[in-house]
């Protein structure tokens, strides 16, 4: 959505935006590059200006440091007509090509092409098309997303066809429909876009004030967190229809979960059961809870099994685990969890956002004291956790450790 905000030539008004992630500030530092002034508020909401609507290109230093940022891409070339995008970075949980974002651009008349490390992409003018954007291992969030912004600045319509159905991209579809994009089929398979042409011309696009919704990803670690080391755990202001998947699970695992209008509260256990699941694209589990879950079944009487068929080399977090005392191997796609075995704590390191949660929750349980390094991966997506897990009854200290470098703030939990 604040990438979105490069078709824009009005103001754009942000409210319940999680101001303190790692992933906004670099989102709004790369948008500055872009011609874009932002004004961040207190209150959690940001307001947007494009004042100078020249500028195509996003450095390398910026866009490695997260996938999401090739998400200017769509709109810098439907805006402008151009865009010079470094390879993105992010985390390390497999192999994450960017082939499908590029084969739309080119569906739509882009010229792309790979130059030094970088997508360049231009186009005289989008015409609208018909597009497949599904791959090997699925529908691409992302690429969907990158899709439709570039289909606003397109002649006519455009229909994704294998279009992925996450929340996240209904989310991106209702703001572009606040900017007056007509879109509809977002959460189906199928998506239909009325492109606007030119947006320097009668296509313009004047702005809006919306409101962020909920993170299905951070209502699920909380909740996960509360049936590992919780009594009762009361999750606000989310939507629990976009957790059926977990909620699921959990009544297997043998977790009680109360369902509100907006509330969540899950009820921690004496005994966890083994489960067996799969990671695969919504409205299944999904791969960004994968090692938050891990967690919890260590705890499980029995054998467990994950198979993560979105990111089958997902599983970086499961060596650090071992250093808590838990069982587990790995076998192709899939992590065997031996459970039941208490955990002790220790000193383990993040590798990526998901794997940080799940030594974080894993150190909530264990006996003594874990100590969490490399949390940077932990904020860029989780905002002020340990402040949150303090409120619960958490013994955890967020603390600079300056003996090690490069492991720039660490997490202490006894």
């Amino acid at each position: 959505m604040l990438f979105s905000t490069l078709l824009c030539d009005g103001p754009v008004q942000l409210s319940n935006v999680p101001i303190h992630l790692r992933d906004i500030e670099f989102s709004l530092k790369i948008l500055e590059t872009l011609g874009v002034e932002s004004e961040v508020k207190g209150d959690g909401s940001v307001r947007l200006q494009v004042i100078d609507p020249t500028t195509t290109r996003a450095d390398y230093d910026l866009v490695s440091k997260m996938r999401a940022s090739i998400c200017c891409l769509g709109p810098l070339l439907a805006r402008r007509g151009e865009a010079i995008v470094s390879l993105p970075g992010g985390c390390s949980i497999g192999d994450r090509p960017i082939e499908l974002h590029t084969h739309g651009m080119e569906a739509l008349g882009a010229d792309v092409r790979i130059e030094n490390g970088y997508v360049v992409a231009r186009a005289e003018r989008l015409k609208g098309a018909t597009i497949y954007l599904s791959g090997p291992m699925g529908s691409t969030v992302l690429g969907t997303q990158n899709v439709m912004m570039a289909a606003v600045g397109a002649e006519g319509v455009t229909v994704i066809e294998g279009a992925a159905c996450e929340p996240e991209v209904q989310g991106t579809a209702s703001f572009l429909r606040a900017l007056g994009v007509e879109i509809e089929g977002d959460g189906t398979p199928v998506i239909r876009i009325e492109g606007r042409g030119r947006l320097d011309g009668d296509g313009r696009l004047d702005g809006a004030c919306f409101e962020i919704p909920p993170d299905r990803i951070e209502t699920g670690t909380y909740l996960l967190a509360g049936a590992i080391a919780g009594d009762r755990v009361t999750v606000e202001g989310c939507k629990p229809s976009e957790n059926s998947a977990l909620l699921a699970l959990l009544k297997r695992i043998g977790v009680r979960v109360d369902v509100g209008e907006s509330t969540l509260t899950v009820f921690g256990v004496d005994e966890v059961k083994a489960v067996d699941v799969a990671m695969l694209p919504y409205p299944n589990f999904p791969t960004d809870l994968q090692g938050p879950l891990m967690a919890l079944l260590c705890l499980g009487r029995g054998v467990s099994l994950i198979t993560d068929k979105v990111y089958p080399d997902r599983f970086n977090h499961l060596s650090e685990l071992r250093r808590f005392g838990a069982i587990i191997r790995k076998e192709g796609p899939s992590a065997i969890i031996e459970g039941g075995t208490p955990l002790s704590g220790a000193t383990v390191m993040a590798s990526d956002l998901r794997a940080s949660a799940c030594l974080v929750l894993a150190g909530l349980v264990a006996t003594g004291k874990t100590e969490v390094t490399r949390i940077y991966h932990l904020e860029r997506g989780y905002e002020k956790m340990e402040e949150k897990l303090r409120k619960l009854g958490a013994h955890v200290e967020k603390v600079t450790d300056e003996k090690v470098p490069g492991f720039e703030e660490d997490l202490e939990l006894a």
